[in-house]
């Protein structure tokens, strides 16, 4: 099975890099909705529209990166810059795509300290979110013809969807499913004396225990460095993981926030485009002003920088491992059940009267008979709903 991870181009390596900023600064301006949509919108770019990776990749990609800790879209937009353009390109995109959220949340805490309120955003997510869900649906349709590869690779998607939508931990269901497509494609070979063992050593060190901090150091904004770092290191799962995470340590442990003000914070990373991890931006200014919010923003994305430039270079050798290859499978596989259960979660609050199911299926018709490029969707749903209210008075 041949990996195609990027096509030969008649462009330098500068230009390649200008191609991934451009790219990653759109997406850190006009990604909305969650990693499900921000992965929905990068394929769009860079299989549909680019084609600087096959579907095949991209679902290689983004199996491995469901099995690291930290933000999933994040670490996608890395590996892609990393396909490019190597190591450059993957700090380029990375930073690219972080930077507008951070500073948009960086102006909404200056708001939020200055007044004690932040602007509201209702409209906007009102008229944005039904269009999000024809952007991931059209994602996870195109993902599926490539991921679902027989009838065991089906049963462990539907599977998956099902467990997730009663609530099962994300983590397990993707190592499950890729450690039973991996151990039923293999009986045969276990048959033979084959062991799994020797084909599991690369992950092993994936591990982030070393990111751990093991002491409390004596300055305050040195602390809420390390708490930050240790959460990019270990956390995986959605949003609501993180907030367990931010008040166990800052409400509970330090005393530092309050329960409603890590809502707001919360809040305003689930509004602003880009990833919700910027959520850690607002805290950090709250705490620390303009030094927290740096400290805060590079501790808890500097672990997913690492990571990715760990793991991209073993994404070919998991493919053509007989073992790897099949728990990739699974866990791809597994990952768009994962993803089909947040968009029906989703599509449950998002379409909710006659506009939203206009806007959700006007969207659908633009993604699927003209190709318009979601970025543009997102935005025109938010304009939308603005001049709806604007005329509804």
């Amino acid at each position: 099975m041949s990996l195609n991870t990027s096509p030969p181009a008649p462009v330098g390596s500068r230009s390649r890099l200008a191609e991934i900023a451009r790219l990653a600064l759109k997406m850190g301006f006009t990604a909305f909705g969650g990693p499900a949509a921000h992965i929905a919108m990068l394929r769009d770019e860079v299989v549909t529209r680019r084609g600087w990776v096959t579907d095949e990749h991209f679902l290689d990609l983004l199996g491995a990166t469901n099995l690291i800790p930290g933000p999933n879209s994040t670490e996608m937009v890395m590996h892609i810059g990393h396909v490019r353009a190597g190591w450059r390109g993957l700090i380029v995109a990375g930073v690219c795509f972080i930077m507008p959220a951070a500073l948009i949340v960086l102006a909404l805490a200056w708001v939020y300290v200055t007044y004690g309120t932040t602007p509201t955003a209702t409209w906007l997510l009102y008229g944005i979110k039904p269009v999000i869900i024809a952007v991931v649906l059209q994602a996870l349709w195109g993902l599926s013809k490539t991921a679902v590869k027989g009838p065991l690779l089906a049963a462990v998607g539907l599977a998956t969807l099902a467990l997730s939508l009663i609530g099962i931990d994300e983590l397990a269901l993707l190592i499950g499913g890729g450690l039973l497509v991996m151990l039923v494609r293999n009986l045969a070979r276990l048959g033979r004396g084959a062991t799994p063992v020797a084909a599991l050593l690369p992950l092993t060190s994936l591990a982030p225990s070393w990111l751990t901090p093991a002491a409390t150091p004596p300055a305050d904004l040195g602390l809420l460095f390390l708490i930050f770092l240790k959460i990019g290191a270990v956390l995986y799962g959605s949003g609501y993981v993180l907030l367990a995470f931010l008040r166990n340590d800052f409400v509970v442990r330090l005393h530092w926030l309050t329960d409603q003000q890590l809502l707001d914070a919360v809040a305003i990373g689930q509004f602003t485009p880009g990833p919700v991890f910027t959520t850690a931006t607002f805290i950090g200014y709250t705490l620390g002003r303009l030094p927290g919010a740096i400290l805060a923003t590079v501790g808890i994305f500097l672990p997913s920088f690492l990571f990715v430039a760990a793991v991209n270079p073993l994404v070919p050798r998991l493919r053509r491992s007989a073992w790897l290859g099949a728990l990739l499978d699974g866990v791809n596989v597994a990952a768009l059940g994962l993803m089909a259960a947040v968009t029906w979660q989703l599509a449950r609050a998002a379409i909710v009267d006659w506009l939203t199911v206009l806007l959700a299926g006007s969207a659908a018709v633009l993604l699927i008979r003209f190709k318009l490029n979601s970025a543009w969707l997102v935005l025109g749903g938010g304009l939308v709903a603005l001049a709806y209210r604007w005329l509804a008075g």
